[in-house]
């Protein structure tokens, strides 16, 4: 498949009465994707935080995200049947995923495809909220997946914020970088775009963000939520004129929907204006330990 469809989502999160309101809305935005043509969905980062307010809100985060990582075998049923029904590649935003070994929580993003096969990847850099409030655990393996339009990887939020993922992914291959993100207001979403754009601009990759919206006044650290999804290019001739091929309205509630040619993005890491990702003087042996000179 030379040329793909995507759709990225401004998830609205809002508090719901029975897991059957959640599934009703997911569904409603798989179809409605669907409905446009698209191959690919995307869900954002701790979309699944809305599960939440089915229980005690007023209990420890720490014991709430451990109760939210009960319904994940739900969670993944339901996306799996979404996928199927409505033939698409389901990227599936992130819900905490408990180990039985030892009661670890992690954050960890599921992928379908329209088989109804799925792999996970989980999130590598926790912030300080994860890890101080919520007491979840870093992933240590960065993985690549096989589709039908190629390659892709996942960078969860905060991941896309260290370069040297990004420049790992593409160096095997993939041409998309899927990045499911949720942050509470507009200087945690400007580092995440920012660092979003550098890396499609380092490393000739579409970037695929999508971002919660929306309140949830009753559960801390996802009280307020601050977005806008985008599909980003690479800033040179075959794309988009800023090098976004699409973006949302700041903090509404909206899909948006892009075509990536895949083909262009091959061609342009051979024979783009400039080429970062072949000049990368790492790949020359310089050596990693900068020459200290006395002034």
């Amino acid at each position: 498949m030379d040329r793909i469809r995507v759709a990225s989502l401004q998830y609205f999160i809002r508090p719901v009465q029975t897991f059957e309101e959640f599934r009703d809305q997911i569904q409603g935005l798989a179809e409605t994707a669907a409905d446009y043509k698209a191959h690919l969905l995307v869900f954002p980062e701790y979309f699944s935080v809305q599960l939440l307010t089915l229980g005690d809100v007023k209990r420890p985060m720490r014991e709430q995200i451990r109760t939210l990582a009960r319904q994940t075998p739900r969670f993944l049923t339901l996306m799996q049947e979404l996928a199927r029904a409505n033939q698409l590649y389901i990227i599936a935003g992130t819900i905490p995923t408990m180990e039985n070994a030892n009661a670890r929580v992690c954050n960890d993003c599921y992928i379908f495809t329209p088989a109804g096969n799925y792999g996970v990847q989980g999130k590598l850099h926790m912030t300080r909220f994860e890890v101080e409030e919520w007491d979840v655990s870093a992933r240590s393996r960065l993985r690549i997946f096989e589709t039908d339009f190629g390659r892709l990887a996942i960078a969860i939020c905060y991941d896309v914020e260290f370069p040297e993922i990004a420049r790992t992914v593409a160096r095997e291959g993939p041409n998309i970088l899927i990045v499911p993100t949720c942050t509470d207001e507009r200087q945690g979403y400007l580092r995440v775009r920012y660092c979003a754009q550098a890396r499609t601009i380092e490393n000739h990759l579409y970037v695929i963000q999508a971002c919660t919206v929306g309140s949830l006044p009753m559960v801390p650290a996802v009280s307020l939520n601050y977005g806008q999804a985008c599909i980003l290019t690479p800033s040179d001739f075959p794309f988009a004129r800023d090098g976004i091929l699409a973006e949302g309205h700041p903090n509404q509630e909206m899909m948006v929907i892009g075509d990536l040619n895949m083909e262009t993005i091959r061609q342009t890491r051979t024979f783009g204006t400039v080429l970062p990702l072949k000049d990368d003087k790492r790949s020359a042996k310089i050596s990693d330990s900068p020459e200290s000179i006395r002034l």
